[in-house]
């Protein structure tokens, strides 16, 4: 669950792979409540959050992402003090699972061009949205690996894993 603070986090850790919970009118009551009815991590940039009952005494696993650090920076802080590793990716709107779809489901979702490829395509199973590996695809990927290797875990470029059926969302 993230805070106020730290919505694109929220979309990175989705592109990393995890279910991250965002909402920018969650107030800090909510997030704490939720944080621990749920049993999710709580990542914050305020302060404050972290002198409330629940999390101060440990009954909300809580992890304090510094302000002023970049996005990366940040999805870099959180992987290192989770120990998280890149898994297929979520859909970054929403967090659903992407599930391959035929180039019949999606046509006239996508470009044409893109179609005409032969490229896997992918849709949200929240959201509907639909994705395919192009390079904005790589862009993402390239990012991720460079948070990993941020966060000291060994990541080589290329490491980044593959969708179910070997390749990752584009949109």
């Amino acid at each position: 669950m993230c805070d106020a603070m730290l919505g694109g986090l929220a979309r990175w850790l989705r592109a990393a792979g995890y279910d991250a919970w965002f909402d920018v009118h969650a107030r800090d009551g909510e997030l704490v409540r939720r944080a621990l009815e749920e049993h999710r991590w709580l990542l914050t940039s305020d302060s404050g959050i972290l002198e409330r009952f629940a999390v101060s005494e440990g009954l909300v696993r809580c992890v304090f992402v510094p302000p002023g650090l970049s996005t990366i920076q940040q999805l870099s802080h959180v992987m290192r003090a989770l120990d998280l590793k890149l898994r297929d990716s979520r859909c970054m709107d929403c967090g659903g699972e992407l599930i391959e779809a035929a180039a019949v489901e999606v046509e006239g979702q996508v470009p044409k061009r893109v179609q005409d490829l032969g490229v896997r395509f992918y849709r949200c199973a929240g959201c509907a949205k639909v994705y395919w590996r192009g390079t904005h695809w790589e862009s993402i990927q390239e990012r991720l690996r460079h948070a990993m290797q941020l966060a000291g875990t060994g990541t080589r470029p290329g490491d980044a894993p593959a969708r179910k059926s070997d390749e990752g969302p584009k949109s």
